[in-house]
């Protein structure tokens, strides 16, 4: 890996200062990378996954430069969740069999992916303590770990996603922050309201698809 981060130098050159910390052009291309992939989220468009993976694989080599090691392994899990989301909003069905669509979890659902994110973030926090020589391992596996459950939401077109995006933003502030990473810090400042104009943006398909639902079971 470390031959690898020699060879990409110049992505790591600084493209300009920010609260006096460089910001490389690796976080400056992943950033606008990002936001646009979020744009194209709210509103249901699949350019959202290979802008998903094309920004994933920049923040992959930025976080593990920087020894954030949970993070790093994520955007490489991102890379092969973007894929299959990908492929989810082009083929993917629902449990009725017809193409999927904006839709609500399940009350069930919803307990169940609160449980499993309980249970798996700390023993991704114990394993980044012991194996790792990551400085914040429990406060790197929490984003880690919910990032996952929100990335599958966002694939199955869950509108719920949108929830977990602003809590997964809310402690990536904290921690980027920390890192100095500062314009990855504003990214995810920036994505905690687009999360919630996520959420709306898909309330509002949500109202369209039931309205036309029963104006369809009105007109049988």
């Amino acid at each position: 890996m470390d031959a690898l981060l020699l060879q990409l130098q110049p992505l790591f050159a600084p493209a300009f200062e920010l609260l006096g910390s460089p910001i490389t052009w690796t976080e400056l291309i992943a950033f606008v990378l990002a936001l646009w992939m979020v744009v194209c989220n709210m509103r249901v468009h699949a350019l959202a996954w290979p802008l998903a993976i094309l920004s994933s694989l920049l923040y992959f080599l930025l976080f593990w430069s920087g020894k954030l090691y949970g993070e790093a392994s994520l955007q490489l899990l991102f890379v092969s969740l973007s894929l299959w989301g990908w492929w989810q909003w082009l083929r993917g069905k629902g449990d009725d069999g017809q193409a999927l669509r904006v839709r609500r979890l399940s009350t069930t659902g919803l307990w169940a992916s609160l449980l499993a994110t309980l249970l798996a973030w700390p023993l991704l926090g114990l394993f980044l303590q012991q194996q790792t020589d990551s400085p914040v391992p429990f406060w790197d596996a929490f984003p880690t770990v919910a990032s996952l459950l929100g990335q599958w939401l966002l694939a199955r077109k869950y509108q719920e996603n949108w929830g977990v995006w602003v809590l997964v933003n809310g402690v990536s502030v904290a921690l980027f922050a920390y890192k100095g990473y500062w314009l990855t810090v504003l990214l995810y400042a920036v994505f905690i309201p687009m999360s919630v104009a996520g959420w709306r943006a898909w309330a509002q398909q949500l109202k369209h698809s039931h309205a036309s639902g029963g104006s369809r079971q009105a007109l049988a």
